[in-house]
């Protein structure tokens, strides 16, 4: 598979449900994820987070993938997508954000994420 199609792969996988399982097969033991809030180091820092992430969501609503295109030479691929969900302290967000990622074989190993919320 391209790079491109393991990320869509890992995106069906999460409009499917399968958030921490996608996390599980495509992310390295040594990945590093930035967002505008800071920086994870570490599978486990990462996985932690996306589970908190979870656990704070009281309604998804939508998430739509609205771009995703690839360097494949260099194994980065980026992807825009919009998220909205009630939080549970009832604040609903719609988040549009771009992911880019950067591959070594079958597994991300750096993901920054520009986003606005509101």
């Amino acid at each position: 598979m391209t790079f491109k199609e393991k990320t869509q792969d890992l995106y069906n996988m999460i409009g499917q449900g399968q958030l921490l399982e996608a996390f599980d097969k495509y992310y390295s033991e040594g990945v590093v994820m930035t967002e505008p809030t800071g920086t994870r180091e570490g599978k486990a820092a990462c996985r932690e987070y996306e589970v908190q992430f979870l656990n704070n969501i009281q309604e998804f609503h939508n998430m739509t993938v609205d771009a995703i295109a690839s360097d494949e030479e260099n194994g980065v691929v980026f992807v825009e997508t919009g998220l909205d969900v009630t939080f549970r302290d009832g604040n609903r967000v719609k988040m549009e954000q771009v992911a880019v990622q950067k591959w070594e074989g079958d597994q991300i190993v750096h993901e920054r994420f520009y986003y606005h919320a509101g």
